[in-house]
């Protein structure tokens, strides 16, 4: 088969989804109310209001965040690490305005770095969010941490963040992917893979591929990002095909 090329393991059930919502509530209504309906399989949606939390509270994601939240899903704040560019001062101001305006129960630090060199700045900022409380959460120290390398990390990261995306890009590419020996040593729930541009009869083998490669959350769409547009700003068309495999056929051979 078509990308299950690595490392020996014994492959897991697939576990649910990890979904970049990136689509405004206030134009795609619809959509947001798909993720909060009862009995989807998922692990976490994450909210990106314009590239980080805006500069004021938005009613719109507030309220969008909170059905999520009313139905047991778990909310990330998308914080741009610019593959390390930005400051732990700029990413911890993002973070605090995410739990205070909309009470996210964690991140998803997109364009993470991957290399060796800033593992240990990466640490530190990972370090820092998972400590942080919001305006009358109380909490503090259970923050879900999401790395969004996009690629296989060096293996240190793995340690750095409760999941990581090894895998965010093109069908054409995923289909003949690979996965590094040191990802074996590792449960099927530190991994993620967003996949897009998949067409509805490739949905089934794409998800074989997850569940080889040993990725616990996944997230296949048919859009494609052509023309500058971002492929998470939207359900894919099969959606509820999608999460009814997740839900009752995780087994998938």
């Amino acid at each position: 088969m078509p990308g299950v090329s690595g490392p020996a393991r014994q492959a897991a059930a697939l576990g649910g989804l990890g979904v970049p919502a990136y689509a405004d509530p206030l134009t795609a209504p619809d959509e947001w109310a798909e993720l909060a309906r009862p009995g989807t399989p998922l692990h976490w949606v994450v909210l990106n209001v314009s590239g980080s939390p805006g500069t004021r509270a938005d009613p719109g994601y507030a309220h969008a965040a909170g059905r999520l939240r009313e139905a047991g899903v778990r909310v990330l704040g998308r914080l741009d690490m610019a593959y390390g560019a930005r400051t732990l001062g700029e990413l911890i101001g993002d973070a605090q305005h995410y739990l205070d305006w909309y009470r996210v129960d964690g991140f998803y630090l997109d364009r993470a770095p991957a290399d060796r060199a800033l593992l240990a700045a990466c640490r530190r900022v990972t370090g820092t969010l998972g400590e942080l409380s919001g305006a009358g959460d109380g909490r503090g120290g259970d923050r879900h941490l999401v790395l969004g390398h996009g690629t296989h990390p060096h293996p240190g990261y793995a340690e750095a963040a409760d999941q990581l995306v090894t895998f965010n890009g093109r069908w054409s590419d995923y289909r003949w992917s690979e996965t590094p020996q040191w990802t074996a040593d590792c449960p099927p729930e530190k991994f993620c893979h967003l996949v897009h541009g998949v067409p509805r009869p490739h949905l089934e083998t794409a998800l074989r591929i997850a569940r080889w490669q040993g990725a616990g959350s996944v997230f296949v769409t048919d859009r494609d990002g052509i023309a500058g547009t971002d492929p998470f700003e939207g359900l894919p068309t099969y959606w509820r095909d999608l999460a009814s495999i997740l839900r009752d056929r995780p087994w998938l051979a």
